[in-house]
């Protein structure tokens, strides 16, 4: 019985990395940022969770998690010929590792609250970004025509 629950367990994980990899893959430029918003809002309400289950280990791995996205995807992805605004982002994802690490070595919520809440902010406009985008698209021309084909 152990080893069927052992079994379904890693087979259930792997089912989750070959969805994820598989949204990666088929993903545009604009798809792999809310990606990865999802992703570091998932692990800090995973690392809160840990926090409030007395869970140090798993309020860690999803505390670096958060941090790796936030590093390695979110800041690593910016455009340094985006001017100001690159820069300012740059800034606001330094301070959200920043606070990130504090609440992990303090316990505290209301530090991971905050990170979540400025991400979500910067999520909700980046998805705002894409439905514009998408509606505009729709409008074009190209997209009109091949409407009207279709039609």
């Amino acid at each position: 019985m152990f080893a069927s629950n052992a079994f379904s367990a890693r087979s259930a994980h792997s089912y989750r990395n070959l969805s994820l990899e598989t949204a990666v893959a088929q993903a545009d430029p604009h798809k792999l940022i809310d990606l990865l918003y999802r992703g570091a809002l998932t692990s800090i309400a995973r690392a809160r969770a840990g926090l409030q289950h007395g869970d140090a280990a798993a309020k860690g791995e999803a505390t670096g998690r958060a941090l790796r996205i936030i590093e390695e995807g979110l800041k690593a992805s910016l455009d340094a010929r985006g001017g100001e605004l690159a820069a300012n982002l740059k800034s606001l994802y330094e301070y959200m590792a920043t606070r990130l690490l504090q609440a992990n070595l303090a316990n505290d919520d209301t530090r991971y609250a905050e990170v979540a809440g400025m991400l979500g902010q910067l999520h909700e406009a980046w998805q705002g970004i894409a439905a514009e985008a998408s509606g505009a698209a729709k409008g074009t021309p190209a997209s009109n025509a091949a409407a009207a084909v279709a039609a």
